[in-house]
């Protein structure tokens, strides 16, 4: 395997916890990592392997992730966070990405490990994980993310704070495609990105959220298989209605252009 691979000493700018020790990288992980062509920065293995030990760790007590077994969190988090890098790789240094329903921290804090050049924010409206980020962030010396503890309908509302405001607007697990669709398009600006990891039913979502995308002014742009699921990408083509997005919870409760949805 080629020189990068191996490990080197992490950044000094790290401000964990000194009993916690960062997980080791499985073969698996390592050798699917460069058959993506992927290629890392000294410090960043050991960096992202920290990053899984104190989500181990919160895990304990704060309900973050059902992943619970090292080596496949190396595999279902690190790896499928890291399949968005070819896109976060056609951004502009110090481009905006904005990540939509945080959580435990993927796929937003391993692409802003290895992506130190792009500016993060992580939305969570949820108190206990949006602390858990926040700690995070400060442990690992990720001076490149923010912490937002706010919901993605009022930040992206018409005279929301991030409506329009970044060039990449990423999600996973947020909900079928018509949902996640409202939350993150109108933060993105015109002629902006959305990426939602998604999977096996990513097709039929996006059958459905045709009429969605349409009231939302975006398009969708392609799917891309990876070795973990896939990607769908939509992009923002004109400026978002000032009616999207709805209220809080609406989005969820009746997804936008869907037939059991609104009618207008």
């Amino acid at each position: 395997m080629g020189e990068w691979l191996r490990y080197q000493p992490m950044d000094t700018t790290s401000n964990a916890d000194p009993s916690i020790a960062p997980l080791t990288p499985t073969p698996e992980f390592l050798e699917a990592t460069a058959a993506l062509g992927i290629e890392f920065d000294p410090g960043d293995v050991e960096r992202l392997g920290l990053y899984l030990a104190l989500l181990l760790e919160r895990n304990k007590t704060t309900n973050l992730t059902g992943i619970k077994d090292p080596d496949e969190c190396w595999m279902r988090h690190i790896l499928d966070s890291l399949t968005l890098l070819p896109l976060c790789a056609e951004l502009l240094d110090g481009a905006r990405v904005g990540d939509v329903g945080s959580g435990g921290g993927t796929p937003v804090l391993p692409l802003a490990i290895v992506e130190p050049r792009l500016r993060f924010t992580c939305i969570e409206a949820t108190g206990k994980k949006a602390d858990f980020l926040r700690e995070t962030v400060t442990a690992l010396g990720l001076e490149n993310v923010e912490v937002v503890g706010d919901r993605a309908e009022t930040l992206g509302a018409k005279n929301g704070p991030l409506r329009d405001q970044f060039n990449l607007v990423t999600a996973r697990a947020l909900g079928r495609v018509a949902v996640a669709a409202e939350l993150t398009v109108p933060l993105a600006n015109v002629g902006g990105l959305v990426a939602l990891i998604k999977g096996e039913r990513a097709e039929e979502e996006l059958e459905e959220a045709k009429q969605c995308l349409h009231m939302l002014c975006a398009t969708h742009a392609g799917t891309e298989q990876t070795p973990t699921g896939r990607i769908v990408v939509l992009e923002k083509r004109r400026p978002t209605p000032g009616m999207y997005p709805r209220r809080p919870g609406e989005p969820k409760r009746s997804p936008l252009g869907v037939s059991s949805g609104p009618s207008k």
